[in-house]
């Protein structure tokens, strides 16, 4: 009967045994994450060591500074660009001011270079001819764009230190042609009254019937009844 036992026990008919470990299981996953992370620090370990061994980081530390003065470099640059741009845009507008202000004063030069032009005209035409008295010099007439005014200027004078004073009037006179026939007109309103001692200087502006061609002007320096002095031009 032993022997049957023993047997049973001994051969593949004995019956199955399970062997169980009395650690608890937290204790087991507490062991597992030990040496996970065990593990993980080593191969962490192993790939520093391996960019020391094959001189990565070194390089890589020098690459960085060496981009790092790079981008110092071109931001000092391109402040120097910037300040330099801001220079000339100054100068440009500092330029610009002073070529206008160079515009402004040679129109206003050449305004006063025709007014004293125009002055020495006038004064030129004041100094009396030889034994000439009452006169009427200086005639001018021009017909503005559009033909429909005529603007003139007439400078009357008596030379002499002491002449009488002239009072009469002062007639002028348009001939030329109107749609083709002949045609005359007067100052509207009339002779201009005048008065003057040495000279005077009288103008203004006409206008001018449709279609008239201004050919003549005509100025008359009347007192009383009597003509003392007549000039006429040709436009």
């Amino acid at each position: 009967m032993r022997f049957k036992l023993l047997r049973r026990r001994l051969t593949i008919s004995a019956p199955r045994m399970a062997v169980r470990s009395a650690m608890p299981w937290p204790l087991r996953w507490a062991a597992a994450a030990i040496v996970l992370g065990f593990c993980g620090a080593i191969a962490l370990w192993a790939f520093e060591f391996g960019k020391d061994i094959a001189g990565l980081e070194t390089g890589a530390k020098e690459e960085l500074l060496r981009l790092r003065n790079d981008n110092a470099k071109l931001r000092e640059e391109r402040d120097k660009a910037q300040s330099v741009f801001n220079t000339s845009a100054s100068l440009l507008t500092a330029e610009k001011t002073a070529q206008e202000r160079l515009t402004a004063q040679v129109k206003s030069l050449e305004a006063e270079n025709r007014q004293l032009r125009d002055d020495l005209g006038f004064f030129e035409k004041l100094m009396p001819a030889s034994g000439e008295g009452l006169a009427i010099r200086g005639l001018q007439a021009e017909v503005l764009a559009g033909g429909s005014q005529l603007k003139w200027q007439v400078l009357v004078m008596q030379p002499g230190k002491n002449v009488a004073e002239f009072r009469g009037k002062l007639q002028l006179s348009l001939s030329g042609t109107q749609n083709g026939k002949p045609w005359m007109m007067d100052l509207p309103g009339g002779a201009l009254p005048i008065q003057f001692r040495q000279y005077r200087r009288v103008e203004g502006m006409v206008d001018l019937p449709p279609q008239a061609v201004v050919q003549n002007v005509s100025a008359k320096l009347v007192e009383g009844a009597a003509t003392r002095a007549v000039q006429s031009i040709k436009l």
